[in-house]
């Protein structure tokens, strides 16, 4: 029998998934939520008891109106503490594809994204924070080898050394 207040006890840490779609011309899909600052990945916050693609997929359904294909995992990212108040998070970037259709049937929820739009990957530093900017090189890279790749605030740490401290 499990000792539930040793687990209860434990540290948690809070997670997000994002999708990272593109067209068929390779544009990313970005998002601009209401309520801070930037274009972002669609997705959120992984509910209690909820798994990183049930999450990322209820994301997608909620602020695109649509469920996208996706091909699997392209990223975990580490996101350090911000300060007054953001905790660290575990970012799961799926990755996946986008049709014409799919765009134009798009249907954000006016309370939460006030536009959307596709960008060359390599001005996604022009509308992403700095921390998302840093994800997508290595998260499209993660995409054309079909593989995942770990990251700690955006970027490949070096192994071998010490990691980043949580605070």
């Amino acid at each position: 029998m499990p000792d539930v207040a040793y687990y209860a006890s434990l540290p948690r840490t809070r997670g997000a998934a994002a999708a990272l779609l593109l067209d068929d011309l390779g544009r990313v899909l970005l998002v601009k939520p209401t309520y801070k600052e930037g274009w972002f990945l669609p997705g959120g916050v992984i509910e209690e008891g909820e798994s990183p693609l049930a999450a990322c997929v209820r994301e997608c359904e909620e602020e695109l109106g649509l469920v996208p294909r996706l091909d699997g995992m392209v990223c975990v990212d580490w996101g350090p503490p911000r300060g007054e108040g953001v905790d660290a998070v575990n970012v799961f970037v799926f990755a996946g594809t986008i049709t014409a259709a799919q765009i134009g049937a798009i249907r954000l929820p006016p309370d939460e994204l006030s536009g959307h739009v596709l960008v060359a990957p390599e001005r996604v530093p022009e509308f992403a924070p700095p921390h998302i900017a840093r994800r997508m090189p290595h998260s499209l890279r993660g995409m054309a080898e079909r593989r995942a790749v770990y990251l700690e605030d955006g970027r490949v740490p070096a192994f071998g050394q010490a990691p980043l401290a949580a605070g």
